[in-house]
């Protein structure tokens, strides 16, 4: 149907162009003082012709569209086309006014100049037919590599979520596991907690913004399963502005940073670990720090910020095209990630 919606357009575009083309004609033909019926039907039945044969070149040009090197090809159609149009043309006319002696010394004196002007016009139309089906054919082109790209980065992202989500899962099943025989019930409590949390993973996809309150709430129920895991021994503090509470951020973006800070914070020390979060607005950026501490003895946040914060990274530059909205820093046994969101990015869609 679209095909054939097409050539309709084609078709009306070219009868416009002879309509348009026989009132110039019959205006240019007025001062030989030719009855008006002649001048009108020779301006019709010339660009009629015309038309025809635009027509018939561009539904060639349809399904064959020759190189800028095969223009002597191009050349040698329309040359065709104009000499069939004026021969076509040369016997209507003979026959339609066999009477008219005057008028068909004049289409006689004329003829070479028509077949030119028939030329002429075709190349124009062939031209811009060409062209017309070449924009077309581009940007047929530009939309089938925006849609492989976006495929490409949507399996990518999902890649990493797939990536990110059994290591996780794999500690809390293994922590179950441990309570369920010495602490039956705290179990159930973190089951339920893990069941909570993963519906909420599950039900979202990685292009998403979601408030920034949202997203809190996800990461309080990842906390609430580790603090089952480390006990008294993991603090967070979390701050956040009220301003900052209402702008959004790529979904599930904080549970891995968190992850992070708690693996290069906790795993390889004996007391009480405290990591911040922090939500301010800077500069129209949703700007998260969070910060934990790290003993150089036994951790190597340099080399070691995880497979966690690479993820994120490379997720910030699939949906933003921009490489610095993640850093790190080390200063004073301190290991700070800072996370720049910006904000009102009209390509990023909002499915909530």
């Amino acid at each position: 149907m679209e095909g054939v919606a097409s050539q309709v357009r084609l078709g009306l575009l070219y009868l416009g162009w002879a309509l348009l083309w026989s009132v110039v004609q019959v205006l240019v033909l007025w001062p030989t003082g030719f009855e008006r019926h002649i001048m009108v039907t020779d301006a019709l039945l010339t660009n009629l012709l015309l038309a025809i044969g635009g027509f018939a070149m561009g539904t060639g040009l349809r399904y064959y569209q020759p190189s800028l090197r095969q223009a002597g090809f191009l050349l040698g159609w329309s040359l065709g086309l104009a000499g069939i149009s004026a021969t076509v043309f040369y016997w209507s006319t003979h026959t339609l006014f066999e009477s008219n002696a005057l008028y068909l010394r004049f289409v006689d004196s004329t003829l070479a100049i028509r077949v030119a002007f028939n030329w002429l016009m075709l190349l124009l139309m062939l031209l811009l037919t060409w062209l017309w089906f070449y924009t077309r054919e581009l940007q047929e082109a530009e939309k089938r590599k925006a849609a492989t790209e976006k495929l490409a980065r949507e399996a990518e992202l999902y890649n990493l979520r797939q990536q990110l989500q059994p290591h996780f899962l794999f500690n809390s099943l293994n922590s179950i596991s441990a309570l369920a025989v010495s602490r039956p019930e705290q179990a159930r409590t973190m089951v339920q907690q893990l069941s909570d949390f993963l519906r909420g993973t599950l039900r979202k996809d990685n292009s998403q913004l979601v408030p920034l309150a949202e997203e809190l709430k996800q990461l309080q129920l990842y906390l609430d399963i580790e603090k089952v895991r480390f006990g008294h021994r993991l603090q967070v503090e979390v701050e956040a502005t009220e301003e900052s509470q209402e702008m959004k951020l790529p979904v599930l973006l904080l549970q891995p940073v968190v992850e992070n800070a708690i693996k290069f914070g906790l795993y390889d020390t004996v007391g009480e670990t405290a990591i911040k979060v922090k939500a301010t607005i800077t500069d129209g950026y949703l700007t998260i720090t969070t910060q934990n501490p790290y003993d150089p003895a036994t951790s190597q946040p340099r080399k070691g910020t995880g497979f966690g914060l690479d993820s994120i990274r490379r997720r910030l530059y699939l949906l933003y095209a921009r490489q610095d909205l993640l850093n790190t820093t080390q200063q004073d046994h301190q290991f700070t990630t800072t996370i720049k969101i910006p904000q009102h990015y009209e390509k990023m869609p909002d499915n909530r």
